[in-house]
């Protein structure tokens, strides 16, 4: 099982989680949605597409544009369409 921690709390947890580059993407199922907020913050990368990205909020701490995904992947990550991804001091293991 992989879990992905913050502030103390389980942000996602699952034992289906894809590794590309590095990064653990979490199916959107697993990732308990009240500790997500919207953000406007976008990226692009050349294989994957566009990302977006979500804010943190636990115990009235943020940790801004932590969680990334790919709405609308390229075909080359397919995969990953569905998932989340974390960084910015978030634990992954």
């Amino acid at each position: 099982m992989i879990r992905a921690q913050w502030n103390g709390k389980v942000i996602a947890e699952s034992d289906d989680t894809l590794v590309v580059e590095g990064n653990h993407y979490f199916p959107c199922d697993s990732v308990a949605q009240e500790y997500l907020r919207d953000s406007t913050t976008t990226s692009h990368c050349p294989w994957k597409g566009e990302a977006h990205y979500h804010s943190l909020e636990v115990d009235g701490e943020t940790n801004r544009d932590a969680a990334w995904y790919y709405p609308d992947p390229k075909a080359a990550a397919a995969e990953i369409k569905g998932r989340i991804a974390f960084w910015k001091g978030v634990e992954v293991g």
